[in-house]
């Protein structure tokens, strides 16, 4: 798909069209004698100095654009024309709305119109995206100014009278945001270009317009035009926002890959700022009543760094102000880097909360990540990062929570944690500030997952004495954070876990969460808490209507996981993602979990088109049945070696404990061998292993051993969006997937509640 583009007013200079004038001698006659005066002398000499006020501006560049566009692309096949403000023109010229004599005495007159408005002025602001760039000018009292063009995430121009502009800029010159005043004189694109916009409508509704041979993107609604709009819109426009940004979001929903500009790289170098740092909009999502989500929720769902987020009223407000989020939706890290960066840039740009997944990776890794994460990210979005608990190693969480303090990171998922650690505690605990007030602030959250009351318990209650005295004695925190410790809880935010994905005590949230509740609302009245704890759901969130049951139940927030992993920033490979994206609600199993093998806690797995599961639960009922390697039958371990291991016992054991002299842990090895039943289940837990990373890599010889941690919300999502563009994983993106779930919950809710 290809879409082409012309760009607009600013795009001028002396000099263009040199090679053009002469080539269409015709065209170029034909626009002097409109116009009253040498077009050709005017762009090439500009004798009088006119060329770059705006009634010379527009018609000349409209001029050039089309005869370049003749030169360039004539005999090309473009699925989308696209111009920016006066481009548009030349894009509805190229699509056949109308001929070239018409679109000159169009622009002649909006070029004369626009051009006639005085006392104004414009100015691009850099750095800043579209919702702190509103709440700067609320800030500051500068209400007469509106926002022009959105043509990038971190490039928007606003327009108003010129004493309000001079003024903000030198409001932001103050506060170091870059701002650079616009050579103009009115302020174009603004509530101030109206009188303007009447008496266009008036001339160009007298107009017949041709129907569009190829669609144009509008530059007011970001969407094709419809036959009957183009007049209407084409007034608009001049006193609306010029929607760049979803405009080419649009396109990217519409799967455009091509996108080609006529006579320079300007919007070009816009488009690939917008490709790399924001998700697609979809125009239209059919899905089944009672979830359609319509042209128009879209459009206020689908922002990311540069438009308007529709205020969702699901879940807790407290909740979403705590993590400056606009929705009460979670997505969860997952282990092995699923959960990647380009996944936690996605959320936290569209002001989404999400958590960086930390479990098998290395610290040095995740440093690596944070640091791209934190240039990336657009300042004062928030994000976080998971912290799995290390049982056999209580000491590596203790050094993962020192890095993410030196790293400036002030908000840990805590996941699979059966007990109060003193990693949790001193990260909770060092981030304590008591105000003049004497109010307490909790600059370091957590959001703690459990599936236990017990552990919920130990979670919203005050770090115990026990750690807080450790920590004292090592001289890790003051005594004054001590006593703030004995006032708050260690975490103000609890997401109960009902059968997610990877590691589950297979729960049910229905009974899990009110019990769970019922403890809060206890322990909230007990300890006289001033913030609120939050209870959130995870596990089976794939849909609106599961999505609402949480906030029915008053959950604060849902969390989500499985869902996220066949997205297209999930780190799984393409052909894991195939796997998932074709499962359906039927088709996950339980095997044991590598860390907890031995003692048969399960994980939750893909079992559909792998045979994984099945050869993990093998593996867990020899090591149940034997007592050694030594002892399996012949038949038994020739089958492991053959098609589970692909190579013999022995062999594996000498990658095992290669791993181990890696690691510098060489006294594990004398103590496994020592005990033959510990050397079994470390053996079948490289199996497990080797089987997440073979998924990860998409080892396509290994697919058969692929292990996929995945819940049965992702089939459930699956038949929801089956027939739309969600369908396929390459379209599916996960801050527009939580987007769609909590506008179409919303949605659901609002028609319930109509029915009562």
């Amino acid at each position: 798909m290809k879409a082409i583009m012309f760009p607009g007013q600013g795009a001028q200079y002396k000099g263009m069209g040199k090679d053009l004038f002469d080539k269409y001698k015709d065209k170029t006659e034909i626009a002097s004698n409109i116009l009253g005066y040498d077009l050709e002398e005017l762009c090439l000499k500009d004798p009088k100095r006119e060329l770059n006020k705006t009634e010379f501006t527009q018609p000349a560049l409209f001029v050039v654009n089309a005869l370049k566009y003749d030169e360039q692309f004539a005999s090309t096949q473009a699925d989308y024309f696209i111009g920016h403000s006066l481009g548009e023109y030349n894009a509805l010229l190229a699509a056949g709305a109308f001929d070239f004599e018409t679109g000159v005495r169009i622009v002649q007159k909006r070029g004369a119109l626009m051009g006639e408005a005085s006392g104004g002025a414009m100015a691009a602001v850099l750095g800043l995206d579209e919702i702190t760039l509103k709440e700067k000018l609320k800030e500051g009292g500068h209400d007469a100014i509106d926002i022009a063009n959105f043509n990038t995430p971190s490039q928007v121009v606003v327009s108003g009278p010129e004493e309000a502009i001079n003024q903000l800029v030198k409001d932001f010159d103050r506060q170091d945001i870059k701002i650079i005043q616009l050579l103009v004189t009115a302020p174009f694109h603004s509530r101030y270009m109206k009188s303007a916009v009447e008496e266009f409508n008036g001339f160009i509704h007298k107009l017949e317009f041709n129907s569009l041979k190829v669609p144009v993107v509008s530059n007011v609604t970001a969407r094709s035009y419809a036959q009957h709009e183009i007049k209407d819109l084409l007034g608009t426009q001049i006193a609306s926002s010029v929607q760049w940004v979803d405009s080419i979001r649009y396109l990217m929903g519409k799967n455009v890959k091509e996108y080609e500009e006529v006579g320079g790289d300007r919007l070009t170098k816009m488009v690939e700022q917008i490709q790399s740092s924001c998700s697609p909009i979809y125009e239209e999502i059919k899905i089944e009543e009672p979830i359609l989500i319509s042209e128009k929720q879209v459009k206020n769902i689908a922002e990311e760094t540069t438009g308007i987020h529709k205020k969702n009223t699901l879940g807790s407000s407290t909740f979403c102000e705590r993590y400056n989020t606009s929705y009460a939706y979670v997505a969860g890290g997952l282990h092995m880097g699923i959960t990647s960066v380009e996944m936690v840039k996605k959320m936290a740009n569209s002001q989404m909360l999400s958590f960086l997944g930390t479990k098998g990776r290395t610290i040095k890794e995740i440093n690596n990540d944070i640091e791209r994460l934190q240039e990336q990210v657009v300042k004062e979005k928030t994000f976080g990062v998971n912290l799995y608990h290390n049982i056999l190693d209580p000491n590596k969480e203790i050094e993962l929570v020192n890095s993410l303090l030196k790293q400036g990171i002030t908000i840990i998922e805590a996941g699979g944690f059966s007990q109060i650690t003193s990693a949790l505690a001193y990260f909770r605990i060092v981030g304590l500030e008591r105000k003049d007030d004497q109010n307490i602030v909790c600059n370091n959250q957590i959001i703690a997952k459990i599936s236990r009351p017990e552990v919920a318990e130990g979670f919203m209650k005050p770090v115990p004495e026990r750690l807080i005295k450790r920590l004292l004695d090592n001289g890790w925190i003051t005594q004054d954070q001590a006593e703030m410790a004995r006032e708050i809880p260690l975490s103000g935010d609890i997401c109960i876990e009902a059968d997610p994905g990877g590691v589950t005590h297979r729960s049910s949230a229905f009974v899990l969460f009110p019990s769970i509740k019922s403890l809060r609302n206890q322990i909230q009245e007990q300890y006289k808490y001033k913030d609120p704890i939050h209870l959130g759901i995870s596990g089976g969130i794939g849909t609106p209507e599961a999505a609402v049951s949480a906030f029915i139940m008053e959950a604060d927030f849902v969390l989500t996981g499985s869902i996220n992993q066949c997205t297209v920033e999930s780190g799984l490979s393409p052909i894991a993602k195939e796997l998932l994206q074709n499962s359906d609600v039927q088709d996950t199993a339980y095997i044991p979990d590598e860390e907890l093998f031995e003692i048969g806690i399960q994980a939750q797995v893909l079992k559909k088109g792998v045979l994984f599961a099945t050869r993990a639960k093998k593996l867990y009922e020899l090591y149940q049945r034997y007592d050694g390697l030594d002892d399996l039958p012949i038949d038994v371990r020739e089958q492991l070696e053959a098609k589970y291991f692909k190579k013999t016992l022995p062999e594996v054991w000498q990658i095992i404990k290669q791993e181990f002299i890696q690691r510098d842990e060489i006294a594990q090895i004398a103590s496994i061998e020592e005990r033959p039943k510990k050397k079994m289940a470390t053996i079948f837990k490289y199996y497990l292993r080797q089987a997440n990373q073979y998924a990860l890599e998409g080892a396509t010889d290994e697919q058969a051993n692929f292990q996929i941690q995945s819940g049965a919300a992702l089939g459930a999502f699956n038949q929801w969006v089956k027939g739309t563009p969600l369908e396929e994983w390459q379209n599916r993106y996960v801050d527009q997937i939580g987007m769609k779930i909590m506008e179409s919950a919303e949605k659901l809710m609002n028609k319930k509640a109509a029915l009562v």
